[in-house]
């Protein structure tokens, strides 16, 4: 039964290959009928309306021997209109043009044709052309030409409304070659405009020497006129469409010129109406400065106009003395100069370099501090008087490493005044009735400080000029002193003294070197009162530093610093007694000091080249101080609800002009006493216009 049922299964699919191989080939017969066949001696005649694509392809793989894989977006009816017989190359050929006509290409992949949308093809492994197997007919393929007397990147945009939508256009400029992907006949086209493009051009380059004008004011003249062109690149135009490029050579004041042979001719015949004499007299020009001062360039362009007067006069340019003089108007920042034409050229351009916007630097310096000073004190002092009967000792434990001594409060008793007691602990015990008196004091103290001090002193200056902010105090001190110790004649006694500042002085000359380096003189100084009183004056403290770094731009860099540790350690004691355990600390004083410092002074250069990089320092600083005050307006003054603080404004409100003065007197909107008016508050607040 298995093997009845294998059998009769078996039979059903042969004989449904059988019918399906007989169905396609009587539709092919019927196809070729259709189309009106010759299938005689290798030609075929096609006539096709509104056939099916699939159908077509089957026919060409019949007739021409080859292997079709067709992509499932590949649909569509097609019509074809021929009146004589073809071979099997040129059906080919027809069929690659209907599939490019419908938007379809063939593309070569091993021992099989794919048939892709066009879109895909390129992205396909299409076959390379070459010079000698350029393609043929509307076939794919990818072609490399090399480009040798003319820029590559610059045929892409002459060669790209050539290319349709499907193909791919590249220039590789380290090779100098582009890269076509397009159908075989178009690839042709465009490889044969590349070789008439592709030619050594007569373009040569001239130089121009110029007796009497300026090389750059002629380039400048000349770059005018192609100022559609382009922009231009340094001191190099870009010339409009063939035209000649133009350089000016400053020091021997030359024109350099390459281009085409018609348009140098035209451009040569021009230089040559610039490059006239002037009048000699009269010859004097004012030049304003933007930046530089003229007071400063005089002494530099005179020192260049009498060397350029001694040239021309060694080469004989000049037969008559020449009137020479520059002078600076102070008012105006401007100079004024009388010279020949070639001096005044050297001049001008001597004028161009020097008068450029020099850079700034920011400069900011980070003084960080931290100390620590931790401090213990404990001790017994005696006194005891037992004269009273005749008999009795005298005598005293006084310990000078203590802030009150015992001596000192003994004093004050005795005299009925007041002690001076210092911080800490003070215990005092005694009796200062009957024949024997005495008393002790306790003395314990424990000082722990600590300080975290941060300044970030901020200086902003030019290159090259030396800059300085002080922030503190002008305190006094005495130089000296007189009295008149003898008492004769009538003189006045008086005393000398002298200013010295106290706090924070930065002083920096920054110079900027060539990139992006900062080299700068630096003098740091932080000082302050002490709280000593060991002198007889004023004890200030002075942390300074006086160097010359170089650092980068926006770089941090530590100028110096301090790292101190100190401890002090004083113990004083009656001999023998202040050393029994326990009992002796009766008879003894310790004290223990630990200090810890750390000072850190670091440095941080901005250079500001332009404007907006300044501005924008500018504005974030001044945000935080607003930022700031906003901050303190909310939390408002205590014991005066409703009163305003000093608000600084909104940066973009800087640069408003304030309103107009009004004829008319203001309105005042209520009546308000003036003794009732918070002193910060603006009055501008009250009026309404």
């Amino acid at each position: 039964m298995a093997n009845m049922s294998f059998h009769r299964e078996h039979s059903r699919v042969l004989s449904g290959r059988k019918g399906y191989q007989r169905f396609r080939k009587i539709g092919l017969l019927l196809m070729l009928l259709l189309f009106a066949p010759v299938l005689a001696a290798e030609s075929v005649t096609l006539n096709l309306k509104d056939a099916d694509i699939s159908a077509l392809i089957s026919t060409v793989s019949d007739v021409t021997g080859k292997n079709f894989i067709i992509d499932p977006r590949v649909k569509g009816k097609v019509t074809v209109v021929s009146n004589k017989p073809m071979d099997s190359k040129e059906v080919y050929q027809v069929f690659l043009s209907i599939l490019k006509v419908h938007g379809f290409a063939a593309v070569p992949s091993g021992s099989v044709i794919k048939i892709v949308p066009d879109v895909n093809a390129k992205q396909d492994s299409i076959s390379t052309a070459t010079d000698a197997a350029p393609g043929r007919g509307d076939e794919m393929v990818t072609r490399v030409v090399q480009v040798d007397n003319v820029a590559a990147a610059q045929l892409v945009p002459i060669l790209r409304p050539l290319v349709p939508q499907q193909g791919h256009l590249a220039a590789y400029p380290s090779t100098n070659v582009l890269i076509l992907s397009d159908r075989a006949s178009n690839v042709d086209r465009l490889v044969s405009i590349v070789r008439r493009i592709d030619k050594v051009s007569d373009s040569e380059i001239e130089v121009i020497p110029l007796q009497h004008a300026s090389a750059t004011e002629v380039v400048r003249v000349l770059t005018a006129l192609n100022r559609a062109a382009g922009p231009t690149a340094g001191k190099a135009a870009v010339p409009a469409a063939g035209g000649p490029t133009l350089i000016a050579d400053e020091r021997t004041n030359s024109v350099l010129m390459s281009g085409e042979r018609s348009q140098r001719l035209r451009t040569r015949a021009i230089i040559s109406h610039l490059d006239t004499p002037l009048d000699t007299g009269g010859n004097t020009k004012v030049i304003y400065l933007k930046y530089a001062e003229a007071t400063e360039l005089v002494d530099v362009l005179t020192g260049v106009g009498q060397v350029k007067e001694e040239e021309a006069k060694g080469k004989k340019q000049a037969p008559q003395p020449t009137q020479f003089d520059i002078q600076a108007d102070e008012a105006t920042n401007a100079v004024v100069i009388t010279a020949a034409p070639d001096v005044m050229r050297s001049i001008e351009g001597v004028i161009r370099q020097l008068d450029v916007r020099r850079a700034q630097v920011l400069v900011e310096a980070v003084i960080a501090e931290i100390s620590a000073d931790n401090q213990e004190q404990l001790g017994v002092q005696w006194i005891f008087d037992g004269s009273g009967n005749g008999n009795g000792p005298v005598g005293i434990i006084n310990f000078t490493n203590t802030s009150n001594p015992i001596a000192d409060l003994a004093d004050s008793v005795l005299n009925e005044t007041v002690p001076a007691f210092s911080g800490g602990t003070t215990i005092g015990v005694g009796s200062f009735t009957g024949d024997f008196r005495f008393a002790a004091i306790i003395k314990a103290l424990s000082n722990d400080a600590k300080t975290n001090i941060l300044s970030t002193p901020t200086l902003v200056t030019m290159d090259n000029e030396e800059a300085e902010i002080i922030i503190g105090e002008n305190v006094p001190f005495v130089t000296g002193s007189f009295s008149d110790a003898g008492g004769v004649g009538s003189v006045n006694p008086f005393q000398t003294i002298q200013r010295e500042d106290v706090g924070l002085t930065l002083r920096i000359t920054p110079q900027i070197n060539e990139g992006d380096a900062v080299k700068m003189d630096i003098e740091q100084e932080v000082s302050n009162i002490s709280d000593s009183t060991e002198g007889v004056d004023l004890i200030t403290n002075k942390r300074s530093i006086k160097t010359s770094v170089i650092v980068g731009d926006n770089e941090v860099l530590v100028l110096g610093g301090l790292m101190e540790d100190r401890v002090l350690s004083n113990a004083q004691k009656v001999p023998l007694l202040g050393d029994i355990p326990l009992v002796g600390h009766l008879f003894r004083s310790d004290a223990s000091r630990l200090e810890k410092t750390n000072l850190m002074v670091f440095i941080h250069p901005k250079i500001l080249r332009d404007d907006v990089l300044a501005s924008r320092y500018t504005n974030s600083k001044y945000n935080l101080l607003r930022t700031e005050q906003l901050m303190r307006d909310e939390e408002g003054i205590p014991l005066m609800p409703g009163a305003q603080q000093p608000i600084l404004r909104e940066w973009d409100e800087i640069s408003e002009l304030p309103p107009p003065y009004l004829e008319e007197p203001p309105v005042m909107k209520e009546v308000v006493e003036v003794e009732s008016l918070p002193p910060s508050l603006p009055l501008d607040d009250e009026y309404e216009y």
